[in-house]
């Protein structure tokens, strides 16, 4: 028995004592999923999440919780995305109204958000939604610490020092390799190699971000700056995907069932990207979210309470940063130093070409 056991100590030992920014549990859980133990941890979260599946009705929220900066800053309101239409016929004060988060840029905000109550049988659930101005922000991708596993060039993990002036938003990225064999790029480099038919959230140089189904083979090539995988598309022309009811394409936790903490990204159709994130949601009512928020193409990004990560930055007496989705396992300043996963980064336009900077 000891002999049995001896590879799997070491195994277990020699990862808890490397680097990480995750706590102990979530580090066990993550070492077991590469261990051959993915079924068993699917497995034990769709029980575990059945059975702390939210009730339908109860009390209604009296108020939705502040994000942005309110009415400070509400120049060239004219210009933002349409209000999201509310699901509840007495819409709360601000609900689907997108608020600026930090500095405008060419004197309109680049970044908005907003949130709202996302089902009427389950009024106490609040969606925390992004949208991003592809005009005047630009966005890079980058690895984490352990995810790609076998990215070429690691870079800082964090958002570069040398870029920081410049920062106005971070968010988490979509499920991990061994989860879905997704692919990713950066700057040319093939960071794990991209699959056919999975959505793919896509940078190119002119600093356009398109979300859609990838065709191109493994490599992604020079004209693309990057490229991130995960799962199939979730919505397509501004519908939801009928594959989203295939328990067999999405897995035992990420099928319809099962209601647990969610994120995605979606384009609407202007060209500008959106972000999602609410708990207690299926990948259909995600679809959803994104879909009333003004998505035409989305794809659904990581899930379970342990990552839905998005952070805003304001510059007054330094980087300020704020956490728009109330992740307590995760802190503010997530990304501002080395993280074991990949993630975003929105940063203020510049002129030139995109690239992802490392510096």
């Amino acid at each position: 028995m000891v002999v049995l056991l001896s590879p799997v100590l070491y195994s277990y030992t020699t990862t808890m004592l490397q680097p990480s920014s995750l706590p102990l549990g979530v580090r066990s859980i993550e070492w077991l999923r590469n261990n051959h133990g993915n079924w068993l941890v699917d497995e034990a979260e769709r029980i575990y999440y059945s059975s702390k599946a939210p009730k339908k009705g109860g009390p209604q929220l009296k108020g939705l919780p502040a994000v942005g900066l309110g009415a400070k800053a509400h120049a060239h309101k004219a210009t933002w995305p349409p209000r999201i239409k509310p699901v509840f016929a007495h819409p709360l004060p601000g609900e689907g109204i997108w608020e600026p988060t930090g500095p405008s840029v060419g004197g309109r905000p680049p970044v908005l958000v907003t949130t709202f109550r996302t089902e009427l049988d389950y009024p106490r659930i609040v969606a925390y939604v992004a949208w991003f101005d592809h005009k005047r922000t630009a966005l890079a991708f980058y690895a984490g610490r352990y995810e790609p596993p076998n990215a070429p060039v690691r870079g800082p993990m964090s958002v570069p020092y040398g870029q920081r002036w410049r920062l106005l938003a971070t968010f988490n990225g979509g499920f991990t390799y061994i989860d879905g064999q997704n692919g990713s790029s950066i700057n040319g480099l093939t960071y794990e190699p991209l699959k056919d038919g999975l959505a793919t959230l896509i940078g190119y140089p002119n600093g356009r971000v398109d979300i859609r189904t990838w065709t191109g083979g493994p490599n992604a090539g020079p004209g693309v700056v990057f490229a991130r995988q995960s799962l199939p598309l979730i919505i397509q022309n501004g519908r939801l995907s009928p594959a989203l009811n295939d328990s067999s394409q999405w897995g035992l936790t990420l099928g319809n069932a099962v209601r647990v903490w969610r994120t995605g990204v979606g384009i609407d159709r202007r060209g500008n990207l959106i972000y999602a994130a609410a708990n207690d949601q299926t990948v259909i009512t995600l679809g959803r979210i994104l879909q009333r928020a003004g998505a035409v193409r989305a794809m659904q990004f990581d899930i379970n309470p342990e990552w839905p990560t998005l952070i805003t930055y304001r510059h007054h007496g330094g980087l300020r940063p704020t956490r728009v989705v109330p992740n307590a396992m995760q802190p503010a300043t997530r990304y501002l130093v080395p993280d074991d996963r990949d993630f975003f980064a929105v940063y203020r336009r510049l002129t030139g070409p995109i690239t992802v900077p490392f510096k």
